[in-house]
């Protein structure tokens, strides 16, 4: 007992010699030389307020009074103060505080002082209040409990724990207000432990104290310690309020707790906090959001009888984060219905919605006019929204608007716009606007480099982009590197892309992904493997894509051994139910001839989806086996899968080498009329080589006729080529002068058209084309064997 009265002696000594260590006899000396006040503006003209007993106007008599009576005119000062601080005018509460001193017969009291140290803590000006903390001690404030309890507020806001213990220690009789504070304080700075034993030394556990630890200990990560509170509180008898309900159901936001959260909801129906309080009903919302659970979300809205702005920003955000864009947009309209004015979170996941979602992109030509008439189009979150809307539109004028009449832009401003310009493939715009970001001292980051990345088409632009990136040292962030050793990939420079990728001062996955893709997109799956092999030596466990990227070399190269040992791979690691991983094996034994292992890893799928069963399709159909492709396409229409148009593509290519022509044609008219899927230029190649093998060539120059878009140089050659085989000299003219008008200078026209002449006998014109060829000096370029290549190389 004697340490702790010698240790508040000492704080006591050393607060007042900090409020008198000025060497002046005024009691406030620093504040009135308004030392710890630089952005305070001008003295408050206290006649606004019938406050200054100098007022000019003689005949103010209640200003007289005042003067007269300290008393009275203290108490309209405090009022003031108070009045600021209650309103977060924290700074014209010190000056009011300051001028006080102006008084000869003024002083401060204990309410003056309780107000003007809330108003330090909303500044969290940590100097002046201790300053008034040392005024508190020397006037002899500090045994009243609104004063002490306002100092404990005041360094517990400011997390000085230290000064929160001492002033605790001082306070003779703790209520329900200093105990709350003190292990709010012990729980935020992570002393748990401390304030669980401090909160067993409580002497009367009101709600409010417990209320303190349970949201303690739930917003500083402790949720078991908060739920077995919560708990222990429940098995007391103790009432739970609002604040109980809403801490703890915002733990339940896991899936093994949603149970509990269950539990805990309907004791918020049984207690009346359900109708009553809107914290609840939020906190109700976002647990179910989280678990996907949109029913019970619903049932918590339309039951909550009382909503705000929250609730209504909780069910738009949960209703985007599940994919129904369409009846978030709803429930923004109930909002505006309800006379709730909407936030800028509340636009920011609207016009996410709008840009992500075809279905109400309808909607986003109203939200703009809402965001201008509320007055968000100065929030720069909400700007940069509505840029990113307006660029998944293809609205490059609109996003333009937005950008230019933003008064300050942040990096997501500049991103967002270069993106949208990369997107609309104004890339010229795009290189400006990164070198205008520039001029205006923003520096780029990895996004930057991604939305300019999307621009380069050539490499001249890829390499000016990464000499910036080496300027301003973003090469060493793995995910610019990795967007690097795609774009180089892409344009066929896998020496530029390997030397990143050996240069990375740090890999992940996605660069070793990367490089493996590279090499497979640049026709060399054979150092796929080998960049593969590596991989598994890095300690870097491979992930479902390197597995699939890794099968599709293999089956490329027909390397059954191989693909073998990553099949017992993917078995050893855990990842045979992956349904990615099932389709490429699939692929791949497909491509190695081995059909019935296709078959053996189809049948064993847990789950088959449309690339399952094109797939399969496929796999016969690359075998000869039209038949069994055909069945198999039954199969999946049996099971309930919606074929697309991929799956389309293979049937027909399945009935063209099978040569049922029937069948596909029977297909092919199925395609819009009992599906809704538009014939593409796949589509029609696929069944003019199937008409064409048949030796259908009216009907096949019938389709072409037919077709919605121009025919492209597939569909001619495709039909060149049946024009050949039969002989048909017609209307393989009309095929070969289309062809030549699109590929004026491949020699392989006027071979298909020389061959297509000698095929109808017609030997003299097939000679007159090869002369002319002679002629004209386009020479066709001889063939060679796979053999004869390894050798050359």
């Amino acid at each position: 007992m004697l340490a702790m009265v010698n240790r508040v002696e000492s704080i006591r000594t050393g607060l007042a010699s900090d409020s008198s260590s000025t060497g002046s006899d005024h009691p406030f000396l620093p504040l009135c030389n308004y030392q710890n006040f630089r952005n305070r503006t001008e003295p408050i003209d206290l006649t606004r307020f019938n406050l200054n007993w100098r007022s000019n106007n003689a005949d103010n008599k209640r200003s007289e009074e005042l003067a007269e009576n300290p008393r009275q005119l203290l108490i309209r000062f405090n009022s003031l103060i108070a009045k600021f601080s209650r309103s977060h005018q924290y700074s014209e509460a010190l000056q009011l505080f300051d001028q006080i001193f102006s008084f000869h017969r003024l002083r401060p009291d204990h309410y003056t002082l309780s107000s003007t140290i809330t108003a330090c803590t909303g500044l969290r000006d940590y100097q002046t209040g201790k300053q008034l903390h040392g005024y508190v001690i020397r006037a002899g404030f500090e045994n009243y409990a609104h004063v002490s309890n306002t100092l404990l507020s005041f360094y517990a806001k400011l997390d000085d724990l230290e000064s929160v213990s001492r002033v605790f220690s001082e306070i003779s009789c703790p209520d329900v207000y200093s105990w709350t504070t003190i292990l709010s304080a012990y729980t935020k700075s992570g002393c748990v432990g401390l304030a669980c034993e401090m909160f067993d030394g409580v002497p009367q556990k009101d709600v409010a104290v417990w209320n303190a630890m349970i949201t303690g200990c739930a917003e500083q990560g402790y949720p078991e310690t908060a739920l077995d509170m919560f708990n222990d509180m429940h098995l007391l008898g103790i009432r739970h309020d609002h604040f109980s309900f809403a801490s703890v159901l915002g733990l339940c936001c896991t899936g093994e707790l949603l149970d509990l959260g269950m539990q805990v909801h309907s004791l918020v129906v049984k207690t009346g906090f359900f109708i009553s309080r809107v914290s609840v009903a939020n906190a109700l919302l976002t647990m179910y959001f989280s678990q996907g659970i949109i029913r019970d979300a619903y049932g918590v809205f339309e039951e909550a009888m009382i909503r705000n702005q929250i609730t209504f920003n909780s069910m738009i955000g949960g209703l985007m984060k599940c994919g129904r864009d369409i009846e978030a947009i709803m429930i923004l309209k109930e909002m505006l219905e309800s006379q709730f004015r909407p936030t800028g979170v509340t636009f920011v996941s609207v016009l996410s919605a709008c840009a992500s979602s075809k279905v109400v992109k309808e909607f986003g030509i109203q939200i703009p006019s809402q965001v201008v008439r509320l007055g968000f189009e100065d929030c720069i979150l909400v700007s940069n929204a509505l840029i990113s809307m307006y660029s998944s539109l293809r609205d490059l004028i609109s996003a333009e608007v937005v950008f230019q009449r933003l008064r300050a832009r942040d990096i997501v401003s500049w991103n967002s716009m270069i993106s949208c310009y990369a997107q609309g493939n104004c890339y010229e715009s795009a290189i400006m606007t990164f070198l205008q970001m520039q001029c205006d001292g923003i520096r780029p980051d990895e996004f930057t480099v991604g939305g300019l990345l999307a621009c380069s088409e050539h490499a001249e632009i890829a390499k000016m982009v990464q000499s910036t990136v080496i300027k301003t040292g973003l090469d060493s962030n793995t995910q610019v590197s990795n967007a690097f050793i795609s774009v180089f990939s892409k344009q066929g420079t896998m020496k530029e892309a390997c030397q990143i990728f050996c240069s990375m001062p740090c890999r992940n996955i996605i660069s070793w992904n990367s490089i493996i893709s590279g090499y497979l997109l640049n026709g060399s799956p054979e150092i796929g493997l080998k960049m593969f092999s590596e991989l598994q030596s890095a300690d870097i466990k491979p992930d479902t894509f390197s597995l699939t990227l890794i099968l599709s070399a293999c089956g490329s190269i027909s390397s059954l051994s191989h693909g073998k040992q990553i099949h017992a791979l993917i078995l050893r690691s855990g990842l045979g139910s992956e349904t990615s991983l099932d389709n490429a094996l699939i692929t791949f034994y497909a491509k190695c001839g081995e059909l019935n292992w296709s078959w053996k890893v189809f049948m064993r799928m847990n789950h088959r989806d449309a690339i399952s069963w094109n797939s399969m399709v496929a796999a016969y159909g690359q075998l000869g086996r039209g038949q069994d492709a055909i069945q198999c396409f039954e199969a999946m229409k049996e099971s309930n899968v919606q074929p697309d148009p991929v799956t389309f593509t293979i049937v027909l290519s399945a009935c063209s080498h099978a040569g049922l022509v029937d069948y596909g044609s029977q297909i092919f008219s199925s395609m819009y009329k009992d599906y809704g899927i538009e014939p593409g230029i796949d589509h029609y190649s696929c069944i003019i080589d199937l008409l064409g093998r048949a030796g259908a060539l009216d009907e096949a120059e019938r389709l072409i006729k037919e077709m919605r878009f121009r025919p492209e140089s597939q569909v001619w050659w495709v039909f060149l080529s049946a024009c050949r085989d039969h002989g048909n000299v017609r209307l393989g003219k009309v095929a070969a002068g289309y062809l030549l008008e699109i590929e004026p200078d491949n020699p392989a026209v006027y071979v298909l058209l020389s061959n297509t002449y000698a095929a109808a006998g017609e030997w003299d014109e097939a000679a007159a084309i090869r002369d002319f060829m002679s002629r004209r000096g386009v020479l066709k370029k001889p063939g060679c064997s796979w053999t004869d290549l390894q050798n050359h190389n």
